[in-house]
């Protein structure tokens, strides 16, 4: 990556009494959302408070865009961080309105808060009508979105999440989604986003940092962590890839929409109101991805690729392969029978289509 000024460089090493370890040493993007992904226990949480500063680790160096927060000579208290952080439960003052909870932030902002910057955080957020109300009248949904925009308000150099929608149902959690992916487009600070949850970070997340027992297993933007095969998270029936793509067209008869990934590289995925111009990010697992030696133009399946085989490694399922394609210039991984790939004489250089599901793109 580039130089300190445009990272948020870590290296941390913290050893508990219930003799659970942590040992990191990353380099993390000054933009965008890193997503800080792990199964339970692996240390996301202990990461996150050590970034705050409520856990001070044995050995910890940290440095955000060529400022220390911490070495062996210096220690920021939390006070003294430019963050904001946002825990799974939303944690508002329960006598306060929305609108309290707010000002309550803007009091403890380092520098005054323009109408103008307090009414975009309003409007991103969808806060509006909320601002009268206490906690006990909002929803999950409604609570954790005041509680993002207070940690917005004090404008924090980072801001800190905490699975912010570990707590919510799946119809809050698909509320609240949409405002994250604004928060993502539109806000020009890192996010720290921590979560187990591989749908969240395909929608939202830029950089990954995966965690596995307090150790660090792998770190690079999403799209090539999420297609690694040798990773158990994202490896057998999980693997798959990222792409992000513009759409071009938009078929009303169909409720199809066409997106252009690559350099003529088209995908039809289902049109969820999307206008022509807009970016989507679709994730194609490779369970859904079958192979053919010529076009196959009498199947049901809109998505027919042309591609070439880069390479062919076993799945952890012993009688199925994984076959990595080059798709003009994007990669895709297909997960075949060994039967299959023997049958069809698939190896490293052969020309194959690759045939997609649409209902097997996420959007």
């Amino acid at each position: 990556m580039g130089s300190v000024e445009n990272d948020i460089k870590v290296q941390l090493k913290l050893n508990k009494q219930n003799s659970f370890r942590l040992d990191i040493e990353c380099h993390l993007p000054i933009q965008g959302v890193t997503a800080i992904f792990g199964p339970s226990g692996s240390g996301k949480t202990t990461f996150l408070r050590c970034m705050a500063g409520l856990e001070r680790p044995e050995v910890g160096n940290i440095n955000v865009a060529g400022e220390c927060w911490q070495s062996s000579e210096l220690f920021l208290p939390a006070y003294q961080r430019a963050i904001g952080y946002v825990f799974q439960e939303a944690s508002l003052f329960e006598h306060l309105s929305a609108q309290g909870n707010l000002q309550f932030a803007l009091n403890r902002a380092a520098d005054p808060i323009s109408d103008l910057f307090f009414d975009e955080i309003i409007d991103l957020l969808g806060l509006k009508k909320l601002l009268n109300r206490y906690p006990n009248e909002l929803s999950g949904g409604e609570r954790q979105r005041v509680a993002i925009a207070r940690a917005l308000l004090i404008q924090p150099q980072i801001l800190l999440m905490d699975e912010p929608l570990a707590s919510l149902d799946q119809s809050r959690r698909e509320e609240i989604i949409p405002y994250l992916s604004k928060l993502r487009k539109t806000l020009s600070i890192p996010i720290l986003y921590v979560t187990h949850s591989i749908d969240e970070i395909v929608q939202f997340a830029d950089y990954i940092l995966v965690l596995e027992e307090g150790r660090q297993m792998a770190e690079g933007p999403v799209s090539d962590v999420l297609s690694r095969s040798d990773l158990s998270a994202f490896s057998g029936y999980n693997t798959g890839c990222l792409w992000e793509g513009k759409v071009v067209e938009r078929s009303e008869d169909w409720h199809l929409a066409k997106i252009e990934c690559f350099s003529d590289v088209f995908l039809w995925v289902k049109d969820t109101g999307v206008e022509v111009g807009e970016t989507l990010r679709v994730r194609i697992l490779a369970r859904d991805v079958s192979l053919t030696l010529s076009e196959d133009n009498s199947t049901s399946i809109l998505n027919k690729l042309p591609a070439k085989v880069a390479d062919v490694t076993d799945d952890q399922d012993v009688g199925m392969v994984l076959v990595q394609l080059d798709c003009e210039s994007g990669s895709l991984t297909a997960r075949i029978t060994k039967r299959s790939a023997n049958e069809l004489g698939i190896s490293v250089g052969a020309n194959v289509f690759a045939q997609v599901k649409s209902v097997a793109l996420v959007c």
